[in-house]
């Protein structure tokens, strides 16, 4: 009995003994003042500025820093004379950049096509990319287009891309493109490769099909040999059968993959 009653008094007792004891409150007239405790504990071992510094090249690192790369996905000689490439080189950072397209053939020492493209690049998921510019047509006709489209990694490792193009004269034509690496071991690799093209008034035009097996001799560098046919379809072979042209063509290819 006489220790429960020791143990009331002294409840009793602790709040007043607490609000007498409390100087806390004296500078602030009656509230307490807020933590004075930082988001970075380590601010107080080092410094906030040389912690701040630390954060911003941490961030930098991590996403926003920009880079140069230039990609040649196919730099070839064919079996009929002929030759062929297609790259690309892009400068900027992980959401914007600046793109350059290049890709063409010919045969014969005379050059056939060969057009490039100015794009700038926004990604719009962490797959994809939308790209919007201008490309411009050197051979067969020298003409001008605007260009949009997407590309980037579709699922199971498809790098797909799907481009509209608007010429100077108000034409539309429309491009589809896809590629796959099946790596047969970590240096061999098998890589199937489509291009697809469409054009106002013609429909499917034509199409280039491709499969090179290259070895990497490093990542960046894996020379191959494969195979290359094209076709023309629709209204476009009936004007190429007209003019005494193939319709369509398979060449046995010898290049170079790399990039740097």
């Amino acid at each position: 009995m006489r220790t429960l009653i020791l143990l009331a008094a002294i409840a009793a007792a602790t709040p007043a003994l607490a609000q007498e004891h409390d100087h806390s409150t004296h500078a602030t007239g009656g509230a307490a003042p807020p933590p004075t405790a930082t988001d970075h504990a380590a601010d107080e071992v080092y410094g906030p500025a040389e912690m701040a510094r630390a954060r911003d090249l941490l961030r930098l690192e991590h996403g926003g820093m920009g880079y140069a790369k230039v990609m040649i996905e196919t730099a070839e000689a064919r079996s009929d004379d002929g030759y062929g490439w297609d790259g690309a080189a892009s400068f900027g950072g992980d959401i914007h950049r600046l793109v350059f397209k290049s890709e063409g053939d010919g045969a014969d020492g005379d050059l056939e096509t060969a057009e490039a493209q100015a794009l700038y690049s926004r990604a719009v998921s962490p797959y994809f990319n939308l790209q919007t510019g201008l490309r411009h047509d050197f051979e067969p006709l020298s003409t001008a287009y605007a260009v949009i489209g997407i590309e980037g990694l579709a699922p199971y490792w498809f790098e797909v891309g799907a481009f509209a193009f608007l010429s100077e004269h108000g034409d539309l034509s429309l491009r589809a493109e896809a590629s796959y690496d099946l790596r047969l071991t970590q240096r061999l690799v098998l890589e199937p490769r489509v291009e697809l093209d469409a054009a106002e008034g013609f429909g499917l035009a034509s199409g280039e099909y491709g499969l090179r097996l290259r070895y990497a001799i490093r990542p960046e560098f894996a020379p191959y040999i494969g195979v290359h046919h094209e076709r023309k379809y629709g209204t476009a072979a009936d004007i190429a059968a007209a003019a005494g042209e193939d319709v369509s063509e398979t060449r046995t290819v010898v290049g170079l993959r790399a990039w740097f």
